[in-house]
Formats: structure tokens, sequence, C-alpha cells
């Protein structure tokens, strides 16, 4: 019984002091939110991680990374499979990286269960204009953002590697980085399914693939383009073992031959999971970098 009370009373500062001080201190957070689109017909889900000084410094305003999911995946992708918020607080608290914030939008689910699934705008499916008109709009109104293009980038994996890249051609007045893992940047004639039916969502999502050809894009601009291109920071990172490897290779020299500076990258690596986490620690190294300049 007395070794009990002891040890009750050395327990009770401890837990004394936890309530006092907040225990493990201020941390960052991922919130789930939805936003309603009229473009789309639909509530749209997001995810937004938050730095850690987001709720204390309240008169701070953050750079904001748009970092985008593959095929088959949704916003809830980067969180559960791909740690973002592990990798991201690790950075931050060593310095690696600038605090940010990180949104991650829902381009929908399994698209052989009836989803739509894409980050362009197709017969049924205006993505890409809800992206640019409703939401980021939304989310630079409604988080503290600092909302100019120094201060703004694109990511993502796969399908939205190749999404990443299109929106930064496009609208390269608005982003200062891009960075490409694994990317969608085109697909090939052999390799494209012909339309079986109207209502073929794969079908539709790959002739959407094509019209937005990463690597045609570049070969196809004018010199008033590729000077617009090159206020860009173009990094791609792509494995040796990724399906995926020669088309991210022929992106890179479109972009050598039009003089246009983009960083390439080959690690040992696949098509994974695996592979985009270790990614992801490069590519919030190198956005952070942007935003000091």
């Amino acid at each position: 019984m007395k070794k009990i009370i002891l040890s009750i009373l050395i327990l009770f500062p401890a837990l004394s002091a936890t309530a006092q001080f907040g225990g493990w201190g201020q941390q960052s957070k991922v919130e789930t939110k939805t936003i309603q689109s009229k473009i789309l017909g639909a509530e749209r889900e997001y995810n937004v991680f938050l730095p850690k000084s987001y709720e204390t410094d309240v008169n701070k305003k953050y750079p904001v990374l748009y970092l985008l999911h593959g095929m088959m995946d949704t916003n809830k992708g980067w969180y559960e499979r791909g740690h973002a918020k592990d990798v991201a607080d690790q950075l931050i608290d060593g310095g690696e990286a600038c605090e940010m914030i990180i949104v991650t939008p829902n381009a929908d689910g399994n698209i052989y269960e009836g989803a739509w699934n894409g980050y362009f705008d197709m017969q049924g499916w205006a993505y890409e204009t809800f992206f640019f008109t409703e939401f980021l709009p939304y989310i630079e109104k409604e988080y503290r953002i600092i909302g100019d293009k120094q201060h703004r980038a694109v990511a993502g994996l796969s399908m939205g590697g190749g999404g990443c890249t299109a929106y930064a051609q496009k609208h390269s007045e608005l982003f200062s980085a891009v960075y490409a893992m694994s990317a969608l940047m085109n697909i090939p004639e052999q390799d494209a399914a012909p339309s079986q039916s109207p209502d073929d969502k794969m079908a539709i999502l790959t002739k959407s693939v094509k019209e937005n050809n990463c690597i045609n894009y570049v070969e196809n601009a004018d010199n008033d383009t590729k000077e617009k291109l090159k206020t860009v920071a173009w990094f791609v990172d792509c494995g040796d073992d990724d399906f995926l490897l020669d088309r991210n290779i022929e992106f890179t020299q479109a972009m050598r031959r039009a003089g246009i500076p983009c960083q390439f990258r080959v690690r040992d690596g696949a098509h994974t999971w695996e592979y985009w986490h270790s990614a992801l620690y490069n590519c919030l190294t190198f956005v952070s970098r942007t935003f000091k300049r």
C-alpha cells in the first residue's frame, strides 16, 4: 500500500506539469473538409495540413502546396499511405522545409466502380475548371495563405504528377514550383484504350490525358510560352523500375531541347507508395527553397 501511495505522489506532479504546459506542445494537424461545387454538381472532399504555428500565430500567412493524388485514389491517400503529415513535421522541425499549408484535393476514387477520376475537363467531369475557378480561390480565402505565385506550388504522383505538370504549364502565372513524381505525362497511342461506350470512364480519362499531353505542350510551345515556363522551377522524379519512366524521360528531353531548366532524378524504385513517400522528402525541401527566394 505504501508503494502505491508513493507512486501516486510521484506521478501527480508530472500530471500537473503536463496539464500546465500542454503535454508535448502545439501540434500540426490534418483536417478533412468539404466544398460544395456548382461546376461538378457535387460536394468535394479535401484534406489540409496546417503547421504547428497556425493556431497560435494568428497573424501569420503561409505558402501553400497543392498535392495531387494518383488514379484510383482520393485526397486521403497522401496521409494514410504517404504519411505526408509525418514527413512535413520532420522536415519543418529540422529546418529543412519551411512552414507551409498542404492541400490535397479529391479527384475521386475507384474508376472501375463508377467513380469519376482525373484532373482535366472531360465529358461529364469539368474538374480542371472546378479546381481553378472554385477550389483554389476558396482554399486561399478560407485559410491564411499568402496567395501569390512565389508562395504557391503544385506536386503530385502518377496521374497527379501529370496533372500538376499540365496545371503549371497552362497557369505558369500561378505556380513558382512543380514537383512531378512518376508522372503520367502522356499515354502512347499503343497503350490508349479504345472507347467502348460513351459511359466508359476509363476511356474518357485516357482521352483527356492524351489531349493534355505534357510532352507535346513543350514541343509545340512558342517562344513566349517557353519564357513563361522558365518562370517555374521544375522537378521530375521517377523510379528506374517505373512503367512511366520513358514518358518522364521524354518530357525532360523536350524541356532540355526547349531550353527550359528542369531537374530530373531517377532513383531506385517502382510505381509504389514506398517510392512516393521517399520522394515527398525531396519535394517539400525543393518547394521550400522556391518559397524562400
